[in-house]
């Protein structure tokens, strides 16, 4: 089963839980805004990605551009950030086992089929 964590409001999350769903793949949909993942799923779900936090941050939203822009955390510093400001958090990430995958461009998610 895949595990998406998934924006509604984002073109290019719909796009691929679209895609998943065409595959006829079992999915679990995690609206990250409203279930927002705890500071060790974050940590987990980087793992399974092989980035560090800072690699996920949406340097383009302006929480992060009014707020974080040109300062240095460590990455304790940065999963804090993303746990407490989830709309930092890229997306869409698209789990399966021990892989995960961000789902831009959609097609980056067939790498998990």
């Amino acid at each position: 089963m895949l595990k998406i964590y998934h924006n509604p409001r984002c073109r290019k999350s719909r796009e691929t839980l679209q895609l998943i769903k065409d595959q006829g793949e079992a999915v679990e949909v995690v609206e990250y805004l409203n279930e927002v993942p705890s500071v060790e799923t974050l940590r987990t779900v980087l793992e399974k990605l092989g980035l560090k936090p800072l690699d996920i941050v949406r340097k383009g939203e302006a929480i992060f551009k009014d707020h974080f822009k040109g300062k240095n955390f460590d990455d304790e510093g940065w999963l804090k950030i993303l746990y407490e400001n989830p709309k930092l958090i890229e997306r869409p990430i698209v789990v399966k086992g021990n892989k995960a995958i961000i789902g831009r461009p959609p097609d980056h998610v067939k790498q998990l089929f």
